[in-house]
């Protein structure tokens, strides 16, 4: 497969499924609900529909083979590169199932350093800055701003002081 293929059979496959995303998050409010703020669908909506239009964009140009990409004739991956694929892969599932034991907050960093310091040879310096911050906005962003809570596993009780402080 080519990476000219490979770059329409994704455009096509993102397309329908922001089109299925975009109905689904319909079937809940869309828009600002009075004293409340954005409906339930609101976010979802809007950014399917930005990945839409985005589709929309990548086809645009892969039909006039506009940009390296677009026209691009080389093969899509190499089987060298398919073992970092499966690693990245396989430390996902792993992080998606710790997420009920250790919580979004427990695993996410430890992804995190695998990804950045073994998959990405980062320095320490760097890996540990953003495995530190990138959990900390997360959670001011959803557990404080949208109100989402996401799922803490064993560390729940740590987050009790910081739900006294902000609610």
């Amino acid at each position: 497969m080519t990476v000219r293929t490979a770059e329409l059979l994704m455009a096509l496959m993102m397309g329908v499924f922001s089109i299925y995303l975009m109905v689904k998050s319909n079937e809940l409010p869309i828009g600002w609900i009075e004293d409340e703020g954005p409906g339930g669908g609101a976010w979802p909506f809007w950014l399917s529909t930005v990945m839409l239009i985005s589709c929309v964009g990548i086809l645009f140009n892969w039909a006039r083979k506009h940009g390296p990409i677009a026209s691009s004739t080389r093969i899509y991956i190499q089987s060298h590169v398919l073992g970092d694929v499966a690693a990245v892969a396989a430390a996902l599932i792993v992080t998606v199932g710790l997420f009920s034991i250790v919580g979004i907050y427990g695993s996410l960093p430890l992804f995190l350093i695998f990804y950045l310091r073994f998959m990405g040879k980062h320095s320490w310096r760097l890996t540990a800055t953003l495995t530190i911050l990138i959990p900390v906005v997360i959670f001011y962003f959803f557990e404080i701003t949208l109100k989402i809570i996401l799922p803490k596993g064993l560390t729940e009780p740590l987050f009790i002081p910081l739900y006294k402080i902000f609610f």
